[in-house]
């Protein structure tokens, strides 16, 4: 009886592997024969996908399904496989998802940071399980899932603070960029269209965007002047704080303190009246340099820099530098 105690504790993991070998079969044939796009018909169900989906970018890291390999869309399909058998909701899998690609860029490695192994790079050390069991995909993402949904109120924080949460990374904002590849890989994998989902984050009131964006639109061909506030020149910011001023919105003066005046949502979500950015490393907010007034129709509204005045032009979704969350002014955070 002793001897059968370690095989019982096993088993669950048992089970989820050998249903997890035919999910995977399937879900790489289907990713195969469909050369990487999404086509997904499924949706969350528990909260507002948005509107606009990512439309075929990998989010700020650059990196599209297309460059994958097959070990990590193998381990993509693992991590979706057994948290479906959790019965884990997809926004647990997108969560797994990005946090995977920024750890190990999904690959099962024998190495890393100090004892840190594996595709979630779990430390033996800290209670993760033992070496084998953290390099075995199966495990690693159970244990995570299983700590993940234990954060309360999990489902409603950005996805970054989500996985940082479970992950107490050096770098917590880094799992953010990779919000746009999860969410493919998600709707490719498992049908669940537009898994990035903005719950918890407030809508503007309304009448706010429209004026916003009319002010701006007015200041058009003024010219740049790092520091001015209007109302004959402006710098980014204080287009900015001038446009909401005028739709009833108090904003802070410089772009990196604008960040953090309203609740956040993935970029590619981005609504007309919302503030995108830019920043030397866009996953560290205290990096921001510049601060833009989406329009919608992936257009934009900006006072760029000296030389350029006030003008309107595309946004540039794939820029290195664009910061993977946008910010919704005037309403509240998103939930701690």
């Amino acid at each position: 009886m002793f001897l059968l105690r370690p095989l019982r504790l096993l088993l669950p993991f048992a089970v989820i592997a050998a249903a997890l070998m035919l999910f995977i079969a399937v879900a790489f044939v289907a990713f195969s024969a469909s050369g990487g796009t999404s086509g997904g018909t499924g949706t969350l169900g528990d909260c507002d996908a948005g509107a606009i989906s990512s439309g075929g970018a990998g989010g700020s890291a650059g990196m599209q399904i297309g460059d994958l390999t097959p070990e990590q869309r193998t381990n993509a399909a693992t991590i979706i496989g057994v948290a479906k058998q959790m019965g884990a909701p997809p926004r647990a899998w997108l969560v797994a998802l990005a946090t995977a690609m920024q750890e190990s860029t999904l690959r099962n490695l024998d190495y890393g940071d100090r004892d840190s192994l594996g595709l979630f790079q779990q430390r033996p050390s800290q209670g993760w399980g033992t070496p084998g069991q953290v390099t075995d995909p199966v495990y690693s993402t159970t244990i995570f899932l299983h700590r993940l949904m234990a954060v309360p109120g999990w489902e409603t924080l950005p996805v970054t603070v989500a996985a940082q949460t479970v992950q107490r990374s050096a770098f917590p904002d880094a799992y953010a960029k990779w919000e746009g590849l999860a969410s493919q890989l998600v709707s490719q994998l498992a049908g669940v269209v537009n898994p990035i989902a903005s719950c918890g984050t407030a809508v503007l009131a309304t009448g706010v965007a429209a004026a916003a964006i009319s002010f701006a639109l007015h200041e058009v061909g003024k010219p740049y002047v790092w520091g001015a506030t209007g109302p004959n020149a402006y710098d980014c910011s204080g287009l900015m704080l001038q446009a909401f001023a005028a739709a009833g919105v108090t904003l802070p003066r410089v772009s990196w303190q604008q960040y953090d005046a309203g609740g956040h949502v993935p970029v590619r979500q981005a609504q007309a009246g919302d503030l995108l950015f830019y920043a030397t490393d866009p996953s560290d907010p205290s990096t921001i340099h510049h601060v833009m007034l989406y329009m919608g129709n992936n257009e934009m509204v900006e006072a760029p820099f000296s030389g350029q005045p006030v003008r309107v032009r595309p946004v540039p979704w794939n820029y290195e530098e664009l910061v993977p969350l946008a910010t919704r002014p005037g309403t509240a955070p998103n939930p701690a």
